[in-house]
């Protein structure tokens, strides 16, 4: 096949961790004999610093044109610390997200057993965790009406989301949860906001649609409270857009490190794989960040959007091997030898 990959590198570590996802995915391409044509372009802070904007229109049209998007980080300390900055990398993820149509996060949590021990959870709360966070990314409260009254003193955040947009992530997370144990968590505020008042009833009206999954509704706080004590006791959760954030984040940890973790944003074009882990920027230029969640996104580019599950799972071996026979980076090291990012992808690709 002829794969065409637009490729974001972004910000801090995205470039340094995109590259060993680059070295993977060629050596997959030629083992399976597939012809990859890879099309950088740039986004985040680095695209403001060449044309002024984070998400260029040039860069639109690269992310259109691809059959997927292999996406690194952005962020940038000097935009951090200056809350007067009137263009932000941020901006350009939620452009990108807007553009594109990507209404749907999907990050799957799970444990791998050589690391099991390296999770700040114990071992018997986490074995067998293997769950997908549907994370809502076009509504809500980053996209709603904001802005300062009373001579800048009173600020204003508004959360807004119509049921057609509940109800396509929920058909998303209905028809995910017929393909893994058929259990489904709808996970909101409604004994406060209306909303989730909103969620909730939207997905009560469409159990009948999906009479096989078993639903279940809980309030967000309490759903941040058994990420830690039951995580296995979940499969698929759906979400709204502040909510999936937070989660998806403590959901992450689980494993032992967020740099392990990949996800994946789908919509209506071109889908858009990435670490969970941003842009780190004290790790950047060092060689050390952990690419695994980089090269695992890749992973589930092969899956998802190309449909070749043998290059998927041959990725996913690959990374299990990396990980039981220590070849690892300094997050996931412990006393044992840490290699460099460069050699970590190195190896991957020479054992694929």
């Amino acid at each position: 096949m002829k794969l065409n990959i637009a490729l974001l590198a972004g910000d801090g570590i995205g470039p340094e961790v995109i590259n060993q996802a680059v070295k993977v995915v060629d050596a997959i391409a030629v083992k399976y004999n597939h012809e990859i044509n890879w099309t950088s372009a740039p986004t985040g802070a680095c695209a403001i610093d060449e044309c002024g904007e984070p998400y260029p229109d040039s860069t639109h049209e690269v992310c259109l044109a691809a059959d997927a998007v292999l996406f690194g980080a952005i962020g940038h300390p000097k935009y951090d610390n200056d809350p007067s900055a009137p263009v932000r990398p941020e901006q350009g993820l939620l452009k990108m997200r807007q553009k594109l149509g990507l209404f749907a996060n999907v990050r799957p949590t799970f444990t791998f057993p050589s690391l099991i021990d390296n999770s700040p959870l114990k071992r018997e709360r986490i074995e067998g965790t293997d769950l997908v966070i549907l994370r809502e990314l076009t509504g809500g409260i980053y996209f709603g009406e904001r802005g300062r009254k009373d001579n800048g003193n009173t600020a204003f955040d508004t959360c807004t989301y119509t049921r057609e947009e509940i109800q396509r992530l929920a058909k998303m997370g209905f028809e995910l949860a017929m393909t893994r144990s058929k259990k489904l968590c709808c996970v909101d505020k409604a004994n406060v906001l209306e909303s989730s008042r909103l969620w909730r009833e939207t997905v009560q009206a469409m159990e009948k649609d999906y009479p096989e999954v078993s639903v279940s509704y809980e309030f967000v706080d309490a759903v941040a409270m058994r990420l830690v004590q039951w995580p296995n006791s979940y499969d698929v959760l759906i979400t709204e857009n502040l909510f999936g954030d937070i989660l998806t984040d403590e959901a992450s940890v689980i494993s032992g490190s967020m740099g392990l973790m990949p996800s994946a944003s789908k919509g209506l074009h071109t889908s858009l794989y990435e670490p969970i882990h941003g842009s780190y920027p004290q790790a950047a230029g060092k060689d050390i960040a952990n690419p695994l969640a980089t090269v695992l996104s890749a992973a589930m580019m092969f899956e998802d959007a190309f449909g070749l599950q043998a290059e998927a799972d041959a990725i996913r071996a690959v990374v299990n091997k990396s990980l039981a026979e220590g070849i690892v980076t300094e997050d996931l090291a412990g006393k044992n030898k840490a290699y460099k990012t460069s050699e970590v992808g190195d190896w991957l690709a020479k054992n694929v």
